[in-house]
């Protein structure tokens, strides 16, 4: 098989994938045949070959996928006018915070917010599938740690916790967190072969991240896609 053929085996496989494909589950199309920096060269240059068209080729926590652009959401959302879920100031404040402070236990957001935390809105968080418990903190009752997941930086389209907007200083916390409310609004797209238009459910981050306290940044490292 020589390249150009490989990478037309890559492309159908990333089209017909209703889920992103990490670079290990693209050896096995060729039985291991082609090693790791070959299909890394053929995906960069699928994404060369797409980078004028509606659908692009990116890489976020779990792998490569096919998604449309942005730009390209007004128009798809006339086929599928279901209105995506809003969530509460509250649910998103408390998704910023594990997303910043993380791992925090809900005591820690209790403390960042000020207020009592209803443990249905962290459930909330849960079942949608953008955080989870990763441990339990050494201390009296061992609280849960929560992070946030891969879903989570899959939804936003990103490929690690580093690709947040950092949020240096509490004078810069309002245009750092419209960054990151432009990242979830403009990122969350569906990859191409994915049919459920209406299971997309777009963050609508439309909040301050007062409460968040300044020299706010990414506390974990992000996921390696390898």
């Amino acid at each position: 098989m020589n390249m150009a053929e490989a990478k037309q085996v890559l492309e159908t496989a990333l089209i017909c994938s209703q889920q992103p494909l990490q670079v290990r589950d693209m050896r096995v199309l060729f039985r291991e045949s082609l090693g790791t920096d070959t299909i890394k060269i053929l995906l960069e240059e699928l994404k060369s070959d797409w980078a004028n068209k509606g659908v692009e080729l990116v890489t976020v926590a779990t792998g490569w996928r096919f998604q449309s652009r942005p730009e390209m959401r007004d128009y798809l959302d006339r086929l599928h006018p279901e209105k995506p879920p809003r969530y509460t100031r509250a649910t998103l404040e408390t998704l910023a915070i594990i997303a910043y402070r993380q791992p925090v236990t809900r005591g820690d957001m209790e403390d960042i917010r000020g207020v009592t935390i209803n443990s249905l809105l962290i459930k909330q968080l849960e079942d949608r599938g953008w955080v989870e418990v990763i441990g339990h903190r050494e201390a009296v009752g061992r609280p849960a740690l929560f992070a946030t997941t891969k879903q989570f930086l899959d939804d936003l389209g990103l490929a690690s916790l580093d690709q947040l907007p950092l949020l240096e200083s509490s004078g810069h916390q309002g245009s750092a967190f419209a960054a990151f409310a432009e990242t979830a609004e403009e990122a969350i797209t569906l990859p191409v072969a994915l049919e459920d238009h209406a299971g997309d459910a777009r963050l609508q981050l439309d909040i301050p991240l007062d409460a968040l306290g300044s020299e706010l940044t990414p506390t974990i490292n992000g996921f390696n896609n390898d």
